[in-house]
């Protein structure tokens, strides 16, 4: 990402703060946000097969809950950070139900799983072993790949409807406010 893309598109450096600039400059740089995003959450650590496995058990020691609870709930507890597909939790709930350790129970459509005693079993070894699947999910990134890039996304969309729909003034307010929050970001990075 350029240095001075937001700045560039929305009026800052090189810019012009008038109405009728070129909207496609702010529409550029929201999508490179995106972009440099997306990138950077598709670069997060996969996480094995076996922590699937061991947070369906967790998760249903609690509880019996169906597939798409199970995922989730994944997705909860991890703050967002990790959300398996039901590629992965399905497989594994019949990989389960074929050990003996799951079982299931159909209901309005709806296959609900709960643990067999063996499963309890299985579930409380897992869980005394090592931590939740979900906790080590959301430490491998500190929380980054889901909080900023909403607020980034977020923010770039707040500033492009400015543009689309303030006035020369509302347009002047808005490129000193992201300045001042661009200024802000450095100076976190720099007490560090």
């Amino acid at each position: 990402m350029s240095g001075s893309f937001l700045g560039d598109a929305f009026g800052g450096r090189g810019g012009n703060n008038t109405p009728g600039w070129p909207m496609s400059n702010i529409l550029e740089a929201v999508e490179q946000l995106r972009t440099q995003f997306e990138q950077k959450a598709s670069s997060a650590p996969r996480m094995n097969k076996g922590d699937v496995r061991s947070a369906v058990l967790s998760l249903l020691l609690e509880q019996p809950m169906h597939g798409y609870q199970i995922i989730r709930e994944i997705e909860e507890r991890s703050g967002g950070s990790w959300k398996p597909s039901p590629g992965s939790v399905y497989p594994t709930l019949q990989l389960l139900t074929d050990e003996g350790l799951v079982q299931s129970e159909e209901s309005n459509g709806r296959k609900t799983y709960s643990l067999t005693a063996e499963g309890r079993e299985a579930a409380g070894e897992e869980t005394t072993e090592r931590t939740a699947p979900w906790e080590s999910a959301g430490s491998r990134d500190g929380g980054r790949m889901t909080a900023l890039p909403k607020a980034g996304v977020e923010l770039a969309q707040a500033a492009a409807q400015v543009a689309r729909t303030g006035d020369k003034e509302q347009v002047a307010q808005a490129v000193e406010i992201l300045d001042d929050a661009r200024r802000k970001l450095y100076a976190i990075l720099a007490q560090g």
